[in-house]
């Protein structure tokens, strides 16, 4: 895949993997590039940041189905194209489900999942008229693996996981390469409230994930070999990792009982 003629949409991209997915494809020669952001301030200090890059911000809110119809609409106009999707926006509130509020709740579901399919789908008819175009949707670890505290996060990002095959089955006729990629805790604003060390920087991911779309790969997954085997555990001895997260259940409340970022 040749980067540098490609149109990309990339969702949260003025902070955390996605500013840093931004820079990574601007250094890979990439040179349309627009942006979903909630606010406008730091989608003009990203522009600002990489003045080779043609910016084309689109200031809104993915939960918000209008603020998804402008957007689409307004690159429609501008560009008439689009060749890569990248569904990175996210949130996250963490917390026993008894205590986790009925609108973080929602917020999660609107935005991990919600928003990501339905821009998924308005941007369709752009991507399918593509020659060689891709969607990237960021999931988590805890896509594979759920945790305690983090029971609606978990379910949002495995969902992300289920979403990405069934459209890469569903596009199977087009030049697309859809792909899903999970990172690990990652040192991102995001986690500022989380207590967690020995994190991956969000550099990482976004080159792990631009390798893994150049060559083809399906599912990144960080989090090295001992990442891929407890998947496989949980898979096909979903018990035993019943027993780790048991073991380590007032660990886990510890970590995560600042953790909101939304």
């Amino acid at each position: 895949m040749n980067l540098t003629t490609k149109k990309v949409l990339i969702t949260g991209g003025s902070i955390g993997i996605g500013k840093a997915l931004v820079a990574e494809l601007a250094q890979r020669g990439v040179r349309d590039i627009a942006v979903i952001g909630r606010r406008r301030e730091p989608l003009e200090a990203l522009a600002s940041e990489y003045p080779a890059v043609r910016f084309l911000l689109l200031p809104g809110d993915v939960a918000r189905v209008k603020d998804l119809d402008h957007a689409v609409a307004t690159l429609t106009n501008t560009w008439g194209a689009l060749d890569i999707l990248i569904n990175n926006a996210g949130v996250v509130s963490a917390g026993l489900l008894t205590e986790v509020s009925d609108e973080d709740i929602s917020s999660q579901i609107a935005i991990n999942v919600t928003g990501l399919i339905l821009l998924t789908k308005k941007c369709l008819p752009l991507l399918q008229g593509s020659p060689e175009g891709a969607i990237m949707n960021i999931s988590s670890g805890y896509g594979y693996i759920a945790m305690p505290f983090y029971s609606v996060y978990a379910a949002t990002k495995a969902a992300v996981g289920q979403f990405s095959d069934a459209m890469r089955r569903e596009l199977a006729q087009y030049p697309l390469h859809v792909m899903t990629v999970y990172p690990a805790a990652t040192d991102t604003d995001m986690m500022k409230t989380a207590v967690v060390h020995n994190m991956d920087s969000a550099q990482d991911v976004a080159q792990a994930a631009v390798e893994g779309l150049l060559n083809g790969e399906i599912n990144v997954i960080l989090g090295g070999p001992e990442r891929e085997e407890q998947i496989k555990l949980n898979f096909l001895e979903p018990k035993k990792i019943d027993e780790v997260a048991k073991a380590n259940f007032e660990t886990l409340r510890e970590r995560t009982q600042t953790h909101r970022s939304m």
